[in-house]
Parts: structure tokens; C-alpha cells; sequence
């Protein structure tokens, strides 16, 4: 499979892109791959189009997959495995938001409840007790309206992020 110019820029940016957030550029590469193409890809068709090694390219799906982005699929009349990706932009957005908060988000808020709960509290200074208050506050607010922007439908959450621009201008233009 031979990519476009556009795909090549759009799947060289995703891998940076995914460095940046902490993901193996390959991992990123291959989902924007499949993204883009919109249809089930045999891995070693992943492997040439990209110019990465099988191997990698094995890894880096067992890790799409782990985060639910990325899925087996038969396809009649071949045997090998292919792969595809949701092509729905905010089906993506809250898989990655949700493997984000299991990952990160859920075991800061449990190290955070944990330490407040903790009898060596009392040694800290109230400054330290309440920062990390704050904090497991900020947190849990933050993860209560991420859950409740997550439940909306899609063109319902992009209203509410409009009215939420505009209140936003409106605010920071009052004295």
C-alpha cells in the first residue's frame, strides 16, 4: 500500500504528537494509520505501508488494543488477522479520556484518599494536609465533570462546549 503525501504528514504529526503524550510514536503512527484508511489492515500490510519492523508492529497493536483502540477483525477468504479502529473522532476522544483516567487519574485519587486517611497525617504540617485536600477537591471535581461531558451525545457535548467558549469570553471581559 502505497500513502498519499497527506497521509504520510497526518501519520508522521500523530507519532510526534503521541511521543509527546507519552505514547511510543510507532503506537500512534499505526493508529492514525488505521484511522485514516477506515477499513481492517493484516498487519504485515501495517509493517510495509509504515517501514517498521513486524515485530513492532505486533507490540504496538497488543498496546492499541489493551487501550480498546484498536480491534481484531476476520475478513472472509483471508486468514491472517486484520485490524481498524473506530473512524468516529468522539468515540476515540472518550476511549482515550477513560484509559487516561484508569490509568492516571484513578490511582492519584486513591494515593490521595489513602493519605488523608492515613494515621501518619497528623505528622504532616496543616499547610501539606491541605494542599493535598485541594488537590484530591481539584481532582475529583475535574472527574466529575469530565464523567457527566462524556455521557452527553456528541452534538450535544459540542453545543455545550460553545456556550462554554462564549460564557468564557464574557467573564474575562468584566472588570
Amino acid at each position: 500500500m502505497e500513502l498519499t503525501p497527506t497521509a504520510e504528514k497526518f501519520i508522521l504529526h500523530w507519532g510526534e504528537m503521541g511521543s509527546r503524550w507519552g505514547v511510543n510514536r510507532t503506537v500512534a503512527q499505526i493508529h492514525a494509520l488505521l484511522y485514516l484508511l477506515g477499513r481492517p489492515v493484516a498487519a504485515d500490510e501495517i509493517a510495509e505501508a509504515l517501514g517498521v519492523a513486524r515485530s513492532n508492529v505486533s507490540t504496538s497493536l497488543k498496546e492499541l488494543q489493551s487501550w480498546r483502540l484498536a480491534k481484531v477483525v476476520h475478513v472472509m477468504g483471508d486468514r491472517r488477522d486484520h485490524f481498524e479502529t473506530s473512524t468516529d473522532v468522539w468515540e476515540l476522544f472518550k476511549l482515550i479520556v477513560e484509559g487516561r483516567r484508569q490509568r492516571e487519574i484513578d490511582p492519584t485519587l486513591t494515593v490521595l484518599r489513602d493519605t488523608l486517611t492515613s494515621p501518619e497525617i497528623k505528622n504532616e504540617s496543616r499547610e501539606t494536609e491541605q494542599r493535598i485536600r485541594d488537590t484530591l477537591v481539584f481532582m475529583e471535581t475535574l472527574t466529575t465533570w469530565s464523567d457527566e461531558m462524556l455521557r452527553l451525545k456528541p452534538e450535544t457535548l459540542m453545543k455545550t462546549l460553545g456556550i462554554g467558549a462564549k460564557l468564557s469570553k464574557v467573564i474575562r471581559r468584566k472588570p
